[in-house]
């Protein structure tokens, strides 16, 4: 769009106040990234503390037709926050009071600037926690997460984000302070908006306040590890794990890629512990987590290490300590800067399978590297099927910069084929909207734009993503 006029600007830095606005580019630069690397400079930053700033930079948006995209700390992986359309980055950062704290009814009240990390602070003084627990927990935000329905290793008992949400305040595209939700966990009053907003990654409102379900904190927490011949053997175990009566609080899951990468990187750093100390025929890997009370573990982790065994398991361990922890999570920590040392380039997608599909999904992915000639890794939250999917290229390579991108479009394909999703807690943004329209049918996408257009009517929020083009 054309630069936002000195009338628009006038106004905007009235609302912003002194030294709250950023005009020059060099300044505005770093606010048209995000962490899937995309960049498109915005036109004007504005830093906001109130809800009725939001609520007047959203009506003068409207007024002048100027793009609008709320963003926290820029964690997120698929574009959601790059302001492709320019216009205002409306930089929540600095919005990030813990309202009320309410242990007596398991919630707390915050702003969307307040990080992950801060929640899980302010809540543990009171012997709670906040369920997800994203990568980034240390620097993302509460608004980010409601953004993206974030997740984490907990989401496969406790949740993702949606499911610890008990309510919110936001600002429509029209410049509406709506509030949904209650301060209970039961409610059956009219629709379920809370749900709605959760995951739209500011295309319907922008969250100026969350009320927060928290969770108490367990007494005792369990480390465990199996490793298994094949990856067949490790689905078998995921589904018998789930299918019994002792829910896990972490069932991560590492294919033999994964192991094998570690492996590789291990002769040249030669960290502690890791891939290499595993039995040299692993081909899958699960790291498991119970938690609950003290006097519970040992059953708890009698009943994992039963629904774990079967004719594929090598080796099934558990932590009794912390350095027994530190040595059983080596593996997956060790992945990261592992991936790093194979391709300077990655998509990195969070594809979701049903559990015992898994195995299908793992033979497909290893044809689809071969005919393209692109090292695919695989790992992620085995629990509920949520595989982070790893295609490592070099746009160096004229071969794999051409077989990249219809690689990925044959992994979504197959997702889809195997009654999969193509994202569980990623998100959207830009990565994947031109595939939104494989996995939703056009009259579920036809309605989806329309609720759009009721929260939206100028079209001002967070242009260009979610929706695939028409």
């Amino acid at each position: 769009m054309a630069e936002p006029p000195a009338a628009f600007l006038d106004r905007l830095g009235a609302i912003a106040g002194p030294g709250n606005l950023l005009t020059d580019p060099a300044d505005c630069w770093t606010y048209g990234y995000d962490n899937s690397r995309r960049h498109v400079p915005p036109d004007v930053v504005a830093f906001i503390t109130r809800e009725e700033q939001v609520r007047d930079c959203v009506r003068l948006c409207a007024e002048f037709g100027v793009p609008i995209v709320a963003r926290g700390r820029g964690t997120g992986t698929t574009g959601s926050s790059v302001p492709t359309h320019a216009g205002l980055v409306l930089a929540l950062e600095r919005m990030a009071r813990i309202v009320e704290m309410d242990p007596a009814n398991r919630l707390m009240i915050v702003e969307p600037g307040v990080t992950n990390a801060l929640v899980q602070e302010r809540a543990a003084q009171h012997g709670f926690f906040w369920p997800p627990d994203p990568t980034s927990s240390a620097y993302c935000t509460v608004g980010g997460n409601i953004a993206l329905n974030a997740g984490g290793p907990r989401a496969v008992k406790y949740g993702a984000t949606r499911d610890n949400i008990l309510g919110l305040s936001a600002v429509t595209g029209a410049g509406e302070v709506i509030h949904t939700g209650t301060r209970t966990t039961k409610s059956a009053v009219g629709f379920d908006l809370t749900r709605l907003l959760v995951g739209s990654e500011g295309t319907l409102a922008i969250v100026t306040q969350a009320t927060l379900k928290l969770t108490p904190l367990p007494e005792a927490r369990r480390t465990l590890r199996a490793v298994y011949r094949d990856i067949r053997s490790a689905t078998q175990a995921v589904v018998a794990i789930m299918t019994q009566s002792v829910t896990p609080s972490v069932l991560e899951f590492i294919d033999k890629s994964s192991i094998d990468l570690i492996r590789r990187y291990a002769r040249t750093q030669e960290p502690n512990g890791g891939a290499h100390e595993l039995p040299s025929a692993a081909g899958a890997l699960l790291i498991i987590e119970v938690d609950g009370m003290e006097a519970a573990m040992d059953t708890a982790t009698t009943a994992i290490s039963q629904a774990a065994r079967n004719d594929g398991l090598l080796e099934f361990a558990s932590a009794r300590n912390n350095e027994d922890n530190a040595a059983l999570w080596a593996t997956r920590k060790a992945l990261s800067p592992a991936l790093r040392t194979i391709a300077p380039n990655k998509l990195n997608e969070d594809v979701v399978v049903p559990v015992s599909r898994i195995p299908e999904l793992i033979d497909a992915l290893e044809r689809l590297s071969r005919e393209y000639g692109i090292p695919i890794v695989n790992f992620g939250h085995g629990g509920n099927g949520n595989i982070h999917v790893n295609l490592l290229y070099d746009t160096q390579s004229p071969t794999q910069e051409q077989n990249a991108l219809p690689c990925l479009s044959h992994v979504f394909d197959t997702v889809l084929a195997l009654g999969g999703t193509l994202s569980g807690e990623h998100g959207i943004g830009l990565a994947k909207r031109q595939y939104v329209d494989r996995a939703i049918d056009p009259a579920t996408l036809a309605l989806m734009r329309a609720i759009k257009q009721q929260f939206d009517p100028k079209g001002i929020l967070n242009p260009g993503k979610v929706f695939p083009d028409r």
